[in-house]
């Protein structure tokens, strides 16, 4: 199995950057009947017909008027795509702007629609969000205001003019197998998860620290196992608010296991007929966008 399937993280644009720097060019392709417009709303995605809203450039001229920030996610075969905040209106106002039935949270929309176009809604809901939590200067405190068609936000104080660029978490997210010859997967209960919640573990990478690094600690942590050898999967972009997921593979040194009590509540090895099993029942098979439930079914199927 590979893991070209990953929702979120293949995305078809031509991002510009070489050309997005130049206002006159950018107002030009906005100006473009055949541009696209994503408009988001509060983070939830328009939906007609069950299907995400993608306005031309007509038909978007309402919800660009109203929009609160307009980013250039780039060109898709020459086309210029945009995605407009209109988080700032009210929602029947924003559906009838569109022409839309109603608004859905992206994650919902994963499993029925082309991985192109959620990779494109991930990449515009993550740029706006981005927008609205740097409107002021970690330095001095001043506004600051977009710049480069919305890949940058520019300080306006008068001694600082810093340049803030879009803010990524990234986190690292591991399926860990026990030594010995049967092979077995470590899946973790988390608190606040259901009695058959168990789920692969992961975590944020902490400052100064490599993601092999974040992958031992994490575990360690968590679960009391000790790591030996950590070898990369696959990344997935995740911007659930802002987020980037590193899976990787990695071997426990022993299968002795002492949960923190914590994060966790409980944890054991599952075999793979287990894990087969719990994948075929449906709710342990992870969410069907993430590249958890990918890792899961991957080794599941070896």
């Amino acid at each position: 199995m590979t893991f070209e399937g990953l929702a979120y993280t293949h995305t078809p644009h031509d991002r510009a950057g070489s050309r997005r720097d130049d206002p006159d060019w950018v107002g030009t392709q906005l100006a473009r009947p055949d541009a696209q417009i994503i408009p988001i709303w509060r983070n939830r995605c328009l939906i007609r017909a069950g299907r995400p809203v993608v306005l031309d450039g007509r038909d978007g001229a309402a919800v660009r008027t109203a929009a609160s920030q307009t980013v250039l996610l780039g060109l898709d075969e020459a086309a210029p795509v945009f995605a407009v905040d209109v988080g700032g209106q009210d929602e029947e106002a924003v559906l009838s702007m569109a022409n839309a039935e109603g608004s859905a949270d992206l994650r919902s929309l994963a499993a029925l629609s082309p991985h192109s176009l959620t990779a494109t809604l991930a990449y515009a809901r993550g740029l706006l969000y981005w927008h609205r939590h740097a409107r002021f200067c970690g330095s001095c405190g001043s506004a600051t205001r977009s710049a480069q068609a919305g890949h940058v936000r520019q300080c306006t104080g008068p001694d600082c003019a810093r340049q803030l660029f879009p803010r990524i978490e990234p986190a690292v997210i591991v399926l860990v197998e026990a030594p010995g010859p049967e092979p077995r997967c470590l899946l973790a209960r988390h608190r606040g998860a259901g009695p058959d919640g168990f789920a692969l573990i992961a975590g944020f990478v902490e400052v100064g620290e490599s993601l092999e690094g974040a992958v031992r600690r994490e575990v360690a942590e968590e679960a009391g196992v000790k790591i030996g050898s950590v070898a990369y999967r696959a990344s997935q972009g995740w911007p659930f608010p802002a987020g980037l997921m590193v899976g990787f593979g990695a071997q426990a040194v022993d299968d002795s296991i002492a949960v923190d009590g914590s994060e966790l509540v409980e944890a054991r090895w599952f075999s793979r007929a287990e894990v087969r099993e719990r994948l075929a029942g449906g709710p342990g098979s992870g969410p069907v966008d993430s590249i958890g439930g990918h890792l899961l079914r991957e080794w599941a199927a070896r």
